[in-house]
């Protein structure tokens, strides 16, 4: 009764508007009263139930629908659908399933639409996955149907409307007061840092975090695929995302066209939102000549995992030999962060881990920060991150002023 309700609203509402005039957001929303109002006095519809109406015609119209809810509940971290019929969401680490459904298959690919034409990107049969992002950062990966065999796909990642700080994770219990300070040090002194994780793992959470301790008077060039990161104090700030080609002529960019066009613009760091593939050469190079402190992520399962995947993307894009692949990793990351996601849904860091020199066939890896797990109290991981062995390349701590009589206990100096 309800959906056959505002169905018959908004048919008067589309009904008697002027599309010769501009409808904006107020001038529809007064439009969609006066119509629930008529209804309701015709209906008998009750005062709530004009105000739900009111609201839900207007996202079905002007917003993104049923979902609209859900990226207004900030408590909502992740939007799933499946389908026109089944929705999905994940909060505080658990996944529950929606009892609202689009109206139709017409209805969600309307949606998709909207969210693609607000990012200039062209999802269709031609080329059915897409990627884009919302106004507030949330990034979205969609699959149409047919190549998503039960219907089309939507996957909404939220991120936070206030840019994730050192402080909030420590707040989050994702990591220790100590191992904050630590990275910050080593953020400041421009080290290298690679960040790994599986997926939905809080990588790019953490890397908007790190990104905050970037000293302000630094040019700094983000790259992504769909651009995300919040980085905030930095004047000096470019911000570059990948494009699709498309069926009206426009060429692909890559993350590798974005980091060779960065290399010329006088970066002083370069944060790569992700590395996936091929690119993660031009990465190395780019840590390999100059510009140290630059950052970014990758999926893998631990510290040593990532080494190998990132050997793995190296060979993508150029054949070369393991040893000058290993000699380029050894001399172009020096630190590797591992975060994971645990069993009760939290975020936690796991390891930090300084990448040493590369001998006898190897590269050394020496555990900087563990988190040592304790159990649980009212279904909740708990523990505490200790530190291990002392950092051994001091070199660049020494030449931003940060050495051996630093006051910090946690570097261990």
């Amino acid at each position: 009764m309800h959906l056959d309700n505002m169905e018959q609203i908004q048919k008067r509402v589309l009904e008697d508007m002027d599309l010769s005039e501009e409808n904006d957001d107020a001038r529809l929303k007064k439009k969609i009263e006066e119509k629930v109002w008529e209804y309701g006095k015709e209906h008998l519809i009750s005062l709530e139930e004009e105000q739900r109406y009111v609201q839900e015609i207007f996202c079905s119209l002007r917003k993104l629908d049923i979902l609209e809810e859900l990226l207004q509940d900030d408590s909502v971290t992740e939007i799933m659908v499946n389908g026109y019929q089944k929705i999905f969401y994940e909060k505080a680490g658990r996944l529950y399933a929606w009892e609202k459904k689009f109206t139709g298959r017409e209805k969600l690919e309307d949606v998709i639409q909207k969210m693609v034409a607000k990012n200039n990107r062209v999802v269709n049969e031609a080329m059915p996955i897409a990627d884009a992002r919302l106004e507030d950062g949330s990034r979205i990966h969609i699959v149409l149907e047919p190549t998503a065999i039960d219907g089309s796909c939507i996957t909404i990642r939220k991120f936070p409307k206030e840019p994730m700080t050192m402080e909030r994770l420590i707040e989050l219990q994702t990591l220790s007061k100590e191992a904050a300070q630590f990275l910050e040090m080593l953020v400041k002194a421009g080290y290298n840092i690679f960040i790994s994780g599986g997926t939905g793992s809080g990588k790019t959470t953490f890397l908007n975090a790190l990104s905050g301790c970037i000293p302000s008077g630094e040019r700094i060039i983000t790259i992504e695929d769909s651009a995300e990161l919040q980085l905030h104090g930095i004047e000096n700030l470019i911000r570059l995302e990948t494009r699709c080609a498309n069926v009206k002529g426009m060429e692909e960019i890559t993350i590798r066209d974005l980091i060779r066009a960065a290399l010329r613009m006088r970066p002083d760091r370069i944060i790569v939102g992700e590395c996936r593939g091929a690119e993660a050469l031009d990465m190395l190079q780019a840590m390999n000549t100059g510009h140290d402190g630059s950052l970014s992520t990758g999926h893998a399962n631990s510290c040593e995992d990532m080494l190998h995947r990132l050997e793995t993307m190296v060979l993508m894009g150029m054949e070369l030999p393991l040893t000058a692949i290993r000699g380029q990793i050894a001399s172009g990351v020096d630190i590797l962060v591992h975060v994971g996601r645990m069993r009760d849904g939290s975020r936690k860091l796991l390891n930090i881990m300084e990448v040493g020199a590369y001998t006898d066939g190897r590269i050394e890896l020496s555990p900087l920060w563990e988190f040592q797990e304790k159990g649980e109290k009212g279904g909740k991981v708990i523990g505490e991150w200790k530190s291990r062995e002392k950092l051994k390349n001091t070199r660049k701590l020494e030449w931003a002023g940060i050495g051996k009589s630093s006051s910090q206990p946690a570097l261990r100096l």
